[in-house]
């Protein structure tokens, strides 16, 4: 058996790695040697396993973690492997792409041209009668966030039945800011037509999704309509810092959580479509 291994030194050489590297392996659990010596600890490796340790290298070259690393290597057949890098790779351009539209959103900020960015969004001011609401508040990060309004939306939409139906539009209030370093919370809000088998409802609840009924009271908002294409960050920071400009210039202040109200069918709207309010409650 001996006579069919190498040696680190020898599998290092051959693998075009370092023996620091085939160590590092091992502990992260990428690459486990095909024997180690019980008395010396000296490792020896299938000379086969050679392609495996250059896969993993190359993957570490695209910053692939580590987990996703050995679902590529340990895959069933190539097809699924080439499947798993090309997902992993999809993730990382969408990544990139929201980092340049960053830098770009902030590259007009930090150049002086936030005025010229403002002056897309039209705001204006709407009155929102009395609503009762129910609601469900999460803790939840700038990329988690896409994805929870979603179904919170959905499930209080489908609550609704039992609380007199939909009686008006929903939206996410945000309650602290929502970032890649601030977790909110953010509270999604469905209005609906009966107060008492609201506060029934979210009785029945619990606490286990922080559901909750909340009655808002007649109020205006200050808002500007974007598009599906807008609603995506940093688009919308935009957005929300055009209606703060212009609360300033008419002399409003803040009454209110800022909020996300989203009046169309999003599955069905296109990118040029509107499809939500970004609005500040005033006074």
């Amino acid at each position: 058996m001996d006579e069919e291994l190498l040696g680190i030194g020898a599998f290092a050489a051959r693998a075009r790695l370092s023996a620091k590297a085939l160590r590092l392996y091992d502990r992260l659990g990428l690459l486990a040697p095909a024997r180690v010596d019980e008395v010396t600890g000296y490792r020896f490796y299938r000379a086969g396993q050679a392609e495996r340790a250059r896969t993993v290298a190359l993957l570490r070259q695209l910053d692939m973690p580590l987990a996703r690393i050995a679902e590529v290597v340990d895959a069933d057949d190539s097809a699924v492997a080439a499947d798993r890098l090309a997902a992993y790779w999809a993730d990382v351009e969408a990544r990139i792409a929201g980092q340049r539209t960053l830098a770009e959103y902030l590259r007009g900020r930090l150049s002086g041209r936030s005025s010229e960015m403002y002056g897309k969004f039209v705001v204006e001011t709407v009155d929102v009668p009395r609503q009762v609401l129910i609601t469900e508040t999460r803790h939840t990060l700038a990329d988690e966030l896409p994805a929870w309004i979603g179904s919170a939306l959905g499930r209080l939409e489908e609550a609704a039945s039992a609380c007199g139906g939909v009686a008006g539009v929903p939206f996410v209030a945000y309650h602290s800011e929502v970032s890649m370093e601030s977790d909110g919370p953010a509270e999604a809000c469905v209005p609906v037509a009966d107060e008492a088998a609201a506060r029934a409802w979210a009785e029945a609840q619990g606490r286990a999704r922080r559901t909750a009924v909340r009655v808002e009271p007649a109020q205006r908002l200050a808002c500007t309509r974007i598009t599906k294409a807008q609603v995506a960050h940093p688009q919308i920071l935009a957005a929300f810092e055009a209606v703060e400009q212009w609360m300033a210039a008419e002399g409003l202040t803040a009454a209110g959580p800022c909020r996300e109200v989203y009046f169309a069918d999003w599955g069905a709207a296109g990118a040029e479509d509107p499809v939500c309010d970004v609005a500040f409650p005033v006074r």
